[in-house]
């Protein structure tokens, strides 16, 4: 019998990175843009498009540069989050280029290549994160300093002229307009995943249980109060009512989320209820709002809201179920808002309900994927900003797509990706660059532990 002693370590199994799934991903994510935009050019003029090439070529290097950033920098982030922003921002891409060729707009600026522009940045806001942001633990040092730096963002606006009737933009010479609500929504949420993170226990008791449901404690009331206070401040002096539903939606989501109490979301939905009559009664552009609304087509032609309402609920209904086709609607009758707030229209009047259903669930699964980047996250800082995040994305998707089809009044902000806007792309690009930083973390495996000096196996050998 003889005796064999090997001595090895046991280290962690290394998980998928699963990069070349993303990057066949990004592949169908580059290719079904430069088709949508082939269809446009041939249903416009019954020729491929000029400019298809450099188009194409424009998003593979957008897609390729945030992939290598991945590849290098996020090795084991979540796959699908960067193809479906991609695949979002190349088809908004193609809408506005197609709506931008209509006769009917020939007095408002071309937007395509603006946007395109825009898209650029926005993807090097995203790589910037990735490179810059190495931990997004580090985030929860600045909790209440992202507090102060969103208010002043929030607050802005006011010291500017009001454009269509909403103080939401600032003006910088020499670059143009800055919407700062797109960029305040991350930043606040950074400071409700800190703040929630250390008052999540305290908020979560409560003093006594009425029909149902647990009712906080009235110290434990005063965070909602103030938010709800801000936001209706918003509201009443900017006259905005979509920053004001994202502002407080995301911090209840949130609040909810913490300390797993329902009756948070009823408080919420109750003050934000009170909150939106109470200044409807009073603030001239908010009762427009809500009048065209109520019956758009009792001010059709007087009312711009209500025009715009009009317009684009007849374009959903001649869209049908498959739609009239790339290039061949008439949603460009809605204006000046049809590349921005309505673009969504142009989706159910040229793709129909089967494409609205398909863009959609391109977000469904933005938001899903942000969700679960939350659940697998290791700590409850990173928990609590993912669901953030992911609950502004979605809130900021309902409300546009709510607004437009007649759902809720008209709230004025655009759709993620989709819509003409460069604030909105850098502000959801850099959201998308803080996902996969955080989805990174909680998917990437432990390291593996120094190995022991009496770590021995000994195997029997039987001659």
């Amino acid at each position: 019998m003889s005796v064999v002693t090997n001595t090895t370590t046991i280290g962690a199994i290394d998980a998928p990175s699963r990069r070349n799934t993303e990057l066949l991903l990004l592949a169908f994510a580059v290719i079904i843009p430069v088709f949508a935009y082939l269809n446009v050019g041939l249903a416009l003029d019954g020729e491929v498009p000029t400019g298809m090439l450099g188009y194409g070529l424009g998003v593979a290097l957008l897609a390729g540069v945030g992939h290598l950033v991945v590849r290098k920098f996020a090795r084991y982030a979540d796959p699908l989050l960067l193809p479906l922003s991609t695949l979002l921002n190349g088809l908004g891409l193609v809408l506005i280029w197609r709506l931008d060729q209509s006769p009917r707009l020939d007095n408002i600026p071309a937007a395509a290549t603006k946007q395109l522009m825009f898209s650029a940045i926005g993807v090097a806001f995203f790589a910037a994160v990735l490179i810059l942001l190495k931990d997004h633990r580090i985030l929860q040092r600045y909790t209440y300093i992202s507090m102060a730096v969103a208010m002043f963002l929030l607050v802005l606006p006011m010291f500017f002229p009001a454009r269509f009737g909403a103080r939401i933009w600032i003006t910088i010479p020499g670059f143009g307009t800055l919407q700062p609500g797109e960029f305040a929504k991350i930043i606040i949420a950074i400071f409700f995943s800190g703040y929630l993170m250390v008052k999540r226990d305290a908020l979560a008791l409560a003093s006594r249980r009425f029909m149902g449901l647990y009712l906080p404690r009235g110290r434990d009331l005063g965070p909602i109060l103030v938010v709800w206070a801000v936001s209706i401040l918003i509201l009443v002096f900017e006259t905005d009512l979509g920053t004001s539903l994202l502002f407080f939606g995301m911090f209840v989501v949130m609040l909810y989320v913490a300390t797993e109490r329902t009756s948070w979301i009823v408080f919420g939905l109750l003050m934000s209820a009170a909150g939106a009559v109470s200044v409807a009664t009073f603030q001239p552009h908010v009762q427009q709002r809500v009048t065209a609304w109520l019956d758009p087509f009792e001010g059709y032609g007087k009312i711009a809201a209500s025009e715009q309402i009009a317009k684009s609920l007849m374009a959903f209904g001649s869209g049908g179920t498959l739609g009239t086709g790339l290039g061949q609607g008439n949603s460009d009758l809605i204006g000046f808002a049809a590349n921005s707030d309505f673009i969504l229209s142009t989706v159910g009047e040229e793709l129909g309900l089967a494409g609205v259903m398909a863009v959609l669930l391109i977000y469904g699964l933005i938001v899903e994927r942000g969700i679960r980047t939350a659940l697998a996250a290791r700590d409850p800082f990173g928990k609590l900003l993912a669901i953030g995040l992911s609950g502004a994305f979605a809130i900021q998707v309902f409300v546009v797509a709510g607004g437009v089809m007649g759902l809720i009044p008209l709230t004025g902000m655009t759709m993620p990706f989709l819509a003409a806007g460069g604030s909105s792309v850098l502000a959801n690009w850099a959201l998308i660059g803080i996902l996969i930083r955080i989805s990174d973390t909680a998917r990437r495996p432990a390291p593996a532990p120094a190995p022991s000096p009496d770590a021995e196996m000994t195997q029997v050998v039987r001659p």
